[in-house]
């Protein structure tokens, strides 16, 4: 897996270094139209983020929730902003990646409450959500 990638965010490109953990297929080969659930973690003062619960706890319990529906997932560690003096924008960024819409709609809604209600075990952040399909 590699271990560091780089991301378009704000119009920036920071450096972060990632996590990655799949369900099923390589995140290198992900295909057009799939549509890609992405969970940011904005950085500001007296924000906190547990990755290791993240990592080996929510997500993992996430991808168990949504079952089948739910292709693979992916998450990036914030190391660094647009440039050495300026602070990540993200302490941590999930991806869900799912072949349709209405797929991450049935399989979420039902454990929603389950899986909002186990955010304050890792953060204190309030997660910004953008729902997109897969361009390129």
């Amino acid at each position: 897996m590699k271990t560091k990638i780089i991301l378009l965010i704000l119009g920036a490109i920071p450096l972060l270094n990632s996590c990655q953990q799949t369900t099923s297929t390589d995140p290198s080969k992900i295909e057009k139209g799939v549509i890609k659930v992405t969970i940011l973690y904005p950085n500001g003062e007296g924000k906190t983020f547990d990755m290791d619960y993240y990592s080996k706890n929510h997500m993992p319990m996430v991808a168990s929730l949504l079952g089948d529906s739910l292709k693979q997932f992916t998450i990036d560690k914030g190391i660094a902003g647009r440039t050495p003096d300026e602070p990540i924008p993200y302490l941590a960024i999930g991806y869900l990646f799912f072949d349709k819409l209405s797929a991450y709609q049935n399989s979420f809604g039902p454990n929603a409450e389950k899986i909002v209600s186990d955010i304050p075990n890792y953060t204190n952040i309030q997660p910004v959500v953008q729902i997109s399909e897969v361009l390129k």
